[in-house]
């Protein structure tokens, strides 16, 4: 599954308001639920939490991937948020994280979950994407940013 069936300009926060690492997920929930009238932004909230209480989905190079699976949801979902000044996050690199992509997936649905989190890391490995993805100027351009790096997979 390629992220170009996932991700679209309205679901990126070029711009994120939060300054820690729960009004973030706050932020990205709110977001996911909506884009997906099904969702409870709440029920997102909560699900990334317990996620980051078994450990940092803040994975270093200013990048951090909150995740979450849940009953009541057809599908995976991304929502993309970037923070200018960084936010602290208790990244693995104690530094403060710009780019979250948010990944939630049906709970049946482990082996599409598990594919997608290692292909956002595949395409955020490369210094170039992150630098384009902070370089952008707003949603569109994020957007394509990722779809271009996508492609190469």
């Amino acid at each position: 599954m390629k992220i170009e069936g996932l991700l679209k300009p309205e679901d990126i926060i070029p711009a994120l308001s939060a300054h820690d690492k729960e009004e973030v997920l706050h932020e990205l929930a709110a977001k996911a639920a909506g884009r997906n009238s099904g969702l409870d932004g709440q029920e997102v909230f909560r699900i990334l939490m317990e996620r980051e209480r078994l450990g940092s989905t803040g994975i270093g190079d200013g990048i951090a991937i909150p995740h979450g699976k849940l009953k009541r949801i057809n599908g995976p979902m991304m929502i993309v948020g970037r923070s200018p000044a960084g936010i602290p996050f208790n990244s693995l690199d104690d530094r403060p994280v710009h780019i979250f992509f948010l990944l939630i997936a049906p709970e049946e649905a482990v082996g599409v979950h598990l594919k997608m989190l290692a292909r956002i890391s595949r395409i955020l490995k490369d210094p170039a994407v992150r630098r384009g993805l902070m370089e952008a100027a707003g949603a569109d351009e994020i957007h394509a940013v990722i779809l271009k790096q996508d492609s190469r997979y």
